[in-house]
């Protein structure tokens, strides 16, 4: 075959082909081209509540929306915009020393109102990181919005700072840092489960189980030469103030008194009832200031969480 043929035989070819696919487009219907992808900002309520390191999860480009922070309180230096920020780390043990610190708000600058909780805008706690050390202090709040408390941190050691308050307008919040008197150290095990503490002459029992994942009420019963002690004082707004933590990572739990003085039904002891939600199963160091005979004194314990039972 000439070449002439040849492409007469090829041009009828593709004729049967394009006419084959024009067929096949007219059967299923006009061809259209596929919408465009949505705008990234479409999706509404995409990420909304959600944290993004340390903005405290406010939106871009809007006004901020709440966020539940599942995290216990004292593991972060900073949280919902508010930064601790201490003028040093380092201190010398067994010297008392003027120890200074601020928080900045979310814009970066110090704040100054703080709301009164527990009849303090700020209460400052300290403890040995193997739980053997405990201080319990309030700081005054000097120009600035500098805090300012005396300190001795009694021997070497990894120490822990717990700054708990409450911002003007804002939700309260604890948040810690770490603070290292150098020298030799051997940190101490954290003491067995133990319910009855004796501390400057009273015996303090506990009753009452944590139990993980939920609220629990737990009573401690104050008594002196085996007499029980009627005649609490009252401190921090209620006949004792119990803070606890979580052997291992040092979280920091909120313990909530049941009632106060003076509302009518709750007795200056010997009987101080707290409600306690611990995060896990686990070891939690518990520490009771309670106020006798003109003084604050401070009842330790180990106590177990059992697993959560359903």
């Amino acid at each position: 075959m000439n070449a002439a043929g040849r492409l007469g035989l090829y041009a009828l070819g593709l004729a049967v082909i394009f006419g084959g696919a024009l067929g096949v487009g007219t059967a299923m219907g006009d061809v259209t081209e596929p919408p465009p992808p949505p705008p990234a900002h479409a999706d509404a309520g995409a990420g909304h509540g959600e944290s993004h390191g340390d903005d405290g999860g406010h939106a871009h480009g809007g006004e901020a929306e709440p966020v539940s922070h599942d995290t216990p309180g004292g593991l972060q230096v900073s949280q919902g915009g508010y930064t601790l920020v201490p003028e040093t780390t380092t201190l010398t043990p067994g010297e008392k020393s003027e120890f200074r610190f601020r928080v900045l708000g979310p814009g970066g600058a110090p704040v100054t109102a703080y709301q009164v909780e527990h009849e303090k805008k700020m209460h400052f706690i300290v403890v040995s990181r193997d739980l053997g050390e405990f201080r319990h202090l309030h700081p005054e709040m000097t120009s600035g919005g500098v805090w300012s408390v005396d300190l001795t941190l009694p021997g070497p050691g990894a120490y822990r700072a717990f700054a708990d308050f409450a911002p003007e307008g804002g939700e309260a919040m604890t948040l810690g840092v770490d603070l290292q008197a150098p020298g030799d150290y051997r940190p101490a095990e954290l003491p067995g489960e133990e319910r009855t503490s004796t501390v400057d002459g009273y015996e303090v029992t506990l009753d009452g189980e944590l139990l993980p994942g939920k609220s629990s009420g737990v009573q401690l019963t104050v008594t002196k030469d085996g007499e029980p002690v009627d005649d609490l004082e009252p401190y921090l707004g209620a006949y004792g103030h119990l803070v606890a933590l979580r052997a291992g990572d040092l979280a920091y739990l909120h313990v909530h008194p049941d009632g106060v003085p003076k509302d009518g039904r709750t007795l200056p002891g010997p009987g101080i009832t707290f409600y306690a939600e611990v995060p896990s199963a686990g070891d939690y160091r518990l520490f009771l200031d309670f106020k006798h005979g003109g003084k604050v004194h401070t009842a330790e314990f180990t106590v177990r969480a059992g697993d959560r039972k359903e």
